[in-house]
């Protein structure tokens, strides 16, 4: 199945019992409303697919895994509800993730930034390349990680995520993310894809009613996420009409 547009591309492809979700924008893989709103919908679609026992999430190209929201239509907000609704993108994309009955396996080829975090952070599993360095650079454009806390914090712990949160403009390597538990390997970009495909289908081999059972253990206590993260969304949504936000936004795309 595909879709293509000027909101991005989505592709899922099926091996064995694989299913590789493939995501794509011409700005550096970031997420207009509209694509995270299928890529949602296809991981829900998945979540009740009997013949997929593990799910494979990568970008296209060879360069920037993601860089989180979709900056025109940051700047297309005209009032707190609409910026509710946007950011509510990433909170029901992060739920769809978390709430999937499949386990899902990251495939990072490069660096990612602030919702791209969160989306690696809400894997189950994430093999990367040495060279996907990540950055929440949130502060520095006037708003904050808040959607996608609750995951990079659960993942790598609060002090990191502070750590990287405040040097908003500070790259982390992509060895630094696998010491704090981001990344599970790292591999060259020639190995990546082998290795990949390595661990999907080995995983995909086991008992499939013993990977939803332990699906359900690895986000055992996250039952708040349904609504937390719709709130934070919220608070994003008001911080994005300060000026504040405006002028970095404008700064940033120039």
């Amino acid at each position: 199945m595909s879709a293509e547009n000027l909101n991005g591309s989505l592709y899922t492809s099926f091996k064995n019992a694989v299913a590789t979700v493939q995501f794509g924008h011409p700005a550096s893989n970031s997420f207009p409303r509209e694509l995270l709103n299928r890529l949602t919908l296809e991981i829900n679609d998945l979540s009740r697919n009997e013949a997929v026992s593990v799910i494979v999430l990568q970008s296209e190209g060879s360069k920037a895994f993601c860089s989180g929201a979709s900056f025109d239509e940051l700047l297309q907000v005209e009032n707190e509800e609409q910026g509710t609704e946007f950011f509510s993108g990433f909170a029901h994309l992060l739920n769809a993730m978390r709430n999937c009955s499949k386990l899902i396996v990251g495939r990072v080829q490069g660096k990612a930034v602030g919702g791209g975090v969160g989306i690696i952070a809400t894997c189950d599993y994430v093999l990367a390349t040495t060279e996907s360095a990540i950055k929440l650079s949130e502060l520095a454009i006037g708003i904050g990680p808040f959607v996608i806390e609750p995951a990079v914090s659960r993942k790598i712990g609060k002090t990191a995520m502070t750590e990287m949160t405040l040097a908003a403009t500070d790259w982390k390597s992509a060895a630094w993310a696998l010491e704090k538990g981001l990344y599970a390997s790292l591999h060259t970009a020639e190995e990546l894809d082998a290795a990949v495909e390595n661990f999907a289908q080995k995983l995909s081999s086991y008992n499939p009613e013993a990977l939803f059972e332990m699906k359900k253990i690895i986000w055992e206590g996250t039952e708040q996420w349904e609504s937390i993260l719709i709130e934070r969304a919220a608070i994003t949504g008001k911080l994005v009409l300060s000026d504040f936000a405006r002028e970095a936004l404008t700064q940033f795309k120039k």
